[in-house]
């Protein structure tokens, strides 16, 4: 099977959560993936790895470990989602997306078990979208010989597919309201799926703030023997600004006179919390005596990784950012962001959401703040109308949006209406921040270059 027909039969399953178009497709379990990984030679296995679970930041996360573990020297697996817009980017080697090639092949040989599978019955179901590639991620490290994989959740952590893997280290990022419908209506409930990856010995990362998901990561790590590493056990010794909303700390953890100096090349001072956790979880796996990890290996990993779609600066005069933020901490997150680093601009926001996010809240939290906002919907099946959001949101906004259905006009039209200081900010999907990437491309290329 060639790359397109590989890819076309992947994405004729369904992505995450949308409805299957495949019959007989089992949603949540780990049944399907554990069956699979058995066929394949359970794959997974035999590479020591991460395993990062979350709501906001587990993404970032996952890119900092891998840089810091490949600028020391290891070969590196990378496994995350969604993509934004090529589906090779889920799974990287070397920080790179796999090739055509390597991605295709992977596709067939887990396709013929899929179908050899369910001949024999010990499939009762197709596997879904996520399982097939978590299944493609897990045989690729194995058989390129990586060194080292990161695996961030897809959806919760008890019963997401990565969780069949048992880590070298876990990491835990911040918990907040984001899937309640499959996570619970809770913080508790939510933090409890999350802590489902947390494996019986285990050294546990955590960078959670909310107290409730606190109790629940610190009980299970000790109903599981699994030593918790709460990152706000180190000290910041300093902390400051640079220009464009780099952040920078420097830290000490509780066992260590060694000081790092953190500075993320990702804008927003959140980073430096995904930043700690990515070094405090570097510092385990090189005290374990496995992985030869310096501490400049950290501060350049952490200070060269590139993560795209959040709070990416595209462009100045005017200013674009893209964010994939998609609940009310992602939100309030990038808010603080602009109140910090934009402040003085006038922000046009593009703004577009998938039927399932918390979009009430979210407008609460960033239209008022905008100059203007820009309602548009990705190009996804599970995106909300622009029609319908402007109904919903609409009096959040200090003045009438525009509703621009088109994802690709309303970034022409947010672009040209801006002046030369302002800063037009597109969030709300990663869907809509991959659309809209290519689209900039292809902008930048139809652009003359100034005589």
């Amino acid at each position: 099977m060639n790359y397109e027909d590989s890819v076309s039969s992947l994405l004729a399953l369904g992505r995450e959560l949308a409805a299957p178009q495949q019959a007989r497709v089992q949603k949540f379990g780990l049944e399907n993936i554990s069956a699979l990984a058995a066929d394949l030679g359970n794959p997974h296995r035999a590479i020591p790895c991460a395993h990062i679970a979350g709501t906001n930041g587990k993404g970032s996360t996952a890119a900092l470990l891998e840089a810091i573990l490949r600028h020391a020297g290891q070969r590196t697996g990378l496994y995350t989602s969604p993509h934004l817009e090529s589906i090779n980017e889920r799974i990287r080697l070397n920080g790179e997306p796999v090739s055509n090639e390597i991605f295709a092949a992977a596709w067939t040989r887990v396709h013929a078990s899929i179908e050899s599978l369910l001949a024999s019955g010990k499939l009762t179901a197709h596997p879904t979208f996520f399982e097939c590639v978590t299944a493609m991620a897990f045989l690729i490290f194995a058989e390129q010989r990586i060194a080292f994989a990161i695996y961030e959740v897809g959806l919760g952590g008890r019963l997401d597919s990565t969780n069949i893997v048992t880590p070298e280290v876990a990491i835990v990022t911040p918990i907040d309201f984001d899937h309640e419908n499959f996570l619970g209506h809770s913080i508790a409930e939510i933090a409890a799926e999350k802590a489902g990856i947390i494996k019986p010995g285990v050294k546990v990362v955590s960078s959670v703030t909310r107290p409730e998901a606190r109790a629940v990561v610190a009980q299970k790590c000790a109903e599981m023997q699994a030593l918790q590493v709460d990152i706000d056990e180190a000290r910041h010794l300093a902390e400051e600004t640079s220009s464009g909303g780099f952040y920078r700390a420097v830290a000490t953890s509780k066992n260590s006179r060694a000081k790092l100096l953190l500075a993320p090349s990702l804008p927003g001072r959140f980073q430096l919390r995904n930043a700690l956790a990515a070094a405090t979880a570097a510092r385990i796996l090189s005290e374990s005596g496995k992985f030869h990890i310096e501490d400049r290996d950290i501060e350049r990993g952490i200070a060269n990784v590139r993560w795209p779609g959040r709070l990416e600066h595209l462009s100045e005069n005017p200013h674009i950012y893209l964010d994939g933020a998609h609940n009310p901490s992602g939100a309030r997150e990038l808010l603080e962001f602009w109140q910090r680093d934009l402040a003085g601009r006038r922000i046009i926001l593009l703004y577009g959401a998938m039927r399932d996010k918390a979009v009430d809240e979210i407008a609460g939290i960033l239209f008022p703040h905008a100059h203007e906002v820009i309602l548009t919907e990705p190009r996804q099946p599970r995106a909300i109308s622009a029609a319908l959001l402007v109904e919903i949101t609409a009096h959040l906004a200090s003045r009438e949006p525009a509703v621009i259905a088109d994802p690709l006009q309303a970034f022409d039209h947010a672009i040209e209406t801006a002046r030369g200081d302002d800063a037009v900010v597109v969030a709300g999907s990663l869907y809509l921040v991959g659309d809209l990437r290519s689209h900039w491309r292809t902008r930048r290329l139809a652009t003359p270059a100034p005589p």
